[in-house]
């Protein structure tokens, strides 16, 4: 009887220690994921830090707090600055960040919306200096901008001042928007539509004089050219011109009654226009060929050409060519 009795008393008690090791196991141990962080305090004071995953051991009484050790990307609002000239602009920006140190996050900030309390309050301090001592150029001109110079001292000093307080590291600033305010939008517009105006205008007169050098060279060289093209046709045309001399003397020797032949055709086609009446004696060389085919065979057809044109030019009427009756 007593035998029978011991054995639910051991059952029970076996399920008391499993109960108690389960127990002992979920108040012990505690399991870490990829990409978190987790801190182990004891009454609310962080006694341990873990960063790798994998399971962890803590005392029943101690609480585990574990964050996400992902990369964020925080957008505060927009927010309205003064330039160095007193120009009133409004701009937002981004920040990159991720928990460097989960002991410090915990202690200053504690979670993700008080992290990024933190962030906008030092981007903001950090965006409006350094716009306020930079003048409007810097953020809208092309030949002085620094806009990108400026944000990489803006991330700098926001990623100590992220770090040293909070255990926060920024990774990345950028400037998601600059603008005017509504107010003066229009009034900031249009000087700068006279600056780009001034711009344009000077760049055109320097292109207009750069042009009228280079038509300046180009006409000297044009000229020179020319000159040098003149001199050398000249060269070819005279020595063209005296090889003709040349080529027709021997023809004339050669050949002289051709050449009369030749000449008096030339002479007739030149000074007789369509239209023209001339009256000549019949003797004349221009009637000499059509009366007679050997008229050259048996005159002196050179002397007799330049007497008959030295004699007759002077009788030319309008009308047809006709001998004198």
């Amino acid at each position: 009887m007593a035998r029978s009795s011991s054995k639910p008393r051991q059952a029970i008690l076996g399920a008391a220690g499993v109960f108690g090791a389960v127990v002992a196991t979920t108040l012990c141990l505690f399991a870490v994921g990829d990409g978190e962080r987790a801190v182990v305090t004891s009454f609310g004071r962080p006694v341990q830090v873990v960063t790798t995953p994998g399971l962890g051991v803590k005392l029943p009484y101690e609480s585990v707090t574990k964050f996400d050790g992902r990369l964020f990307v925080y957008q505060p609002p927009l927010s309205e600055f003064l330039t160095l000239e007193k120009t009133a602009v409004t701009a937002a920006g981004a920040v990159m960040w991720r928990i460097a140190e989960p002991k410090r996050f915990f202690e200053t900030v504690l979670n993700k919306a008080g992290a990024e309390s933190r962030l906008g309050d030092i981007l903001s301090a950090e965006l409006g200096a350094a716009i306020g001592r930079s003048p409007l150029v810097a953020f809208v001109s092309a030949e002085t901008y620094r806009a990108e110079a400026l944000l990489a001292e803006v991330a700098a000093k926001c990623r100590n001042v992220a770090l040293r307080d909070y255990g926060i590291e920024v990774l990345d600033v950028q400037l998601l928007r600059f603008d005017f305010p509504k107010r003066n939008r229009l009034t900031v517009y249009a000087r700068m539509r006279s600056e780009r105006a001034a711009i344009s205008m000077r760049y055109r007169s320097e292109g207009e004089e750069e042009g009228l050098k280079i038509r300046s060279a180009a006409q000297g060289e044009k000229t020179s050219v020319l000159a040098d093209a003149f001199k050398v046709a000249q060269r070819h045309r005279g020595a063209g011109e005296a090889e003709a001399a040349r080529i027709y003397a021997d023809t004339l020797r050669e050949a002289p009654q051709f050449y009369a032949l030749r000449r008096t055709l030339d002479a007739s086609r030149k000074f007789v226009k369509e239209g023209t009446t001339m009256v000549l004696p019949a003797n004349s060389d221009l009637f000499g060929l059509l009366h007679d085919s050997g008229f050259y065979e048996r005159a002196n057809p050179l002397a007799s050409l330049a007497d008959s044109a030295k004699g007759n030019a002077h009788e030319m009427t309008s009308g047809n060519l006709m001998p004198p009756p």
